[in-house]
């Protein structure tokens, strides 16, 4: 790419190469990822975890968001508001979730409000990339997770989770993106900040 990198145009390539991955393909990064981020101590100890429940060709979080669960922890996953900020809910199980606003899979249970994402001890956060020098993610564009990520303390890891590929030398930046202390792809997790 020559000259600036523009969010739009990025994102398209993103979008693209995502939607080329093969199911098999998602099915075995899903599986890499999970167990690499369910070997780390900091994951292991997290009493509290805000995750997302993914959709499309997005890293697959649904085996994640169980094994997490079974394992002792509270997951809260994010509930759209109308305003397009995040409302988080308990996870309870894979029957206690129903189509929200656009379809996404949300938790049926009680609504903890906008702030129940700054007691989490971990928070893992969905990204189309991730800059490899700054932390700074992409998203959908929505500003939904950067709402989101303003409210958690800094030292509570955030993790975004990624394909191989997406943590680039590159993501443009406006003062209201936010930054994530970790990158995760099926190659591996990388530290950021």
């Amino acid at each position: 790419m020559e000259g600036p990198v523009d969010k739009l145009n990025l994102r398209r390539e993103l979008i693209a190469a995502r939607t080329s991955l093969s199911p098999g393909q998602l099915r075995a990064n899903a599986i890499k990822v999970r167990e690499t981020l369910l070997e780390q101590p900091w994951v292991q100890m997290a009493g509290l975890v805000a995750c997302y429940w993914s959709t499309g060709s997005e890293p697959e979080t649904h085996g994640l968001v169980f094994a997490l669960w079974k394992h002792g922890a509270t997951v809260i996953l994010p509930v759209l508001r109308e305003d397009d900020d995040l409302d988080w809910a308990v996870y309870d199980g894979p029957d206690t979730l129903a189509p929200g606003r656009f379809g996404i899979m949300e938790p049926v249970d009680t609504r903890r409000g906008v702030d129940a994402v700054r007691t989490a001890a971990l928070v893992i956060a969905p990204a189309l990339a991730v800059d490899r020098h700054t932390g700074i993610r992409l998203g959908r564009g929505g500003g939904s997770y950067d709402r989101a990520l303003a409210r958690v303390g800094p030292n509570v890891p955030t993790v975004a989770l990624l394909h191989d590929g997406e943590l680039i030398d590159e993501v443009p930046a406006e003062p209201h993106d936010r930054h994530v202390r970790y990158a995760m792809t099926p190659s591996g997790l990388t530290k950021l900040m």
